[in-house]
């Protein structure tokens, strides 16, 4: 079966750990990475930066598949930048699922969204476009999450609960069931 070709905007760390979930699903053949102008060339893994943010509607006529392998802490701006940047030139941004995270067939994830390695998405949760679900989190039944979220490593989310647009969830936060969150979620807190 002949992979589609897909490219990843943005050579930082979060890039790695894309780069390894898109290696695992076996889906999609990386064609390159697209990052700052000073960087092309140069190797990220086994991929090359092969463009810049300028250059994406020359990469476009190759390659019509995108995901945005920036992370996300303090902000969610430079994210949602590029991804309306992207949909703006007509890139596909497809979801991309580890083979090895678990999600519910009764569960509905947008376009651009990633699922970490160990990620779990239990029934009836709906996740927003461009979202990180890192590894090892679990989201469980009927929750909300909203554009633009990152969800960080080995959080956990209880059912019925509502995140806000651009609310980064720290690692190992815990949040009560049934509330609606918002904002920066620092590590480790457990939010009632």
């Amino acid at each position: 079966m002949k992979k589609e070709k897909i490219v990843l905007v943005g050579g930082g760390g979060h890039c790695h750990s894309i780069i390894d979930v898109i290696e695992q699903e076996n889906k999609y053949e990386i064609i390159g990475i697209v990052d700052k102008s000073e960087l092309k060339g140069n190797k990220i893994l086994d991929y090359e930066v092969i463009a810049s943010d300028d250059e994406l509607k020359t990469v476009f006529t190759t390659c019509t598949n995108a995901v945005i392998s920036v992370g996300q802490i303090e902000s969610y701006s430079i994210r949602e930048r590029i991804f309306n940047n992207l949909k703006f030139i007509g890139f596909n941004l497809p979801s991309i699922i580890s083979p090895l995270a678990y999600v519910s067939r009764y569960s509905s994830i947008d376009e651009g969204t990633v699922i970490m390695h160990h990620a779990l998405v239990n029934a009836n949760a709906k996740i927003g476009r461009n979202c990180i679900i890192n590894t090892k989190a679990l989201i469980e039944h009927d929750v909300i999450i909203e554009d633009f979220c990152h969800i960080s490593t080995s959080s956990v989310v209880n059912g019925g609960v509502k995140i806000k647009k651009g609310t980064f969830f720290g690692s190992n936060a815990t949040s009560k069931q049934s509330i609606s969150l918002e904002g920066f979620i620092k590590a480790g807190s457990l939010v009632k």
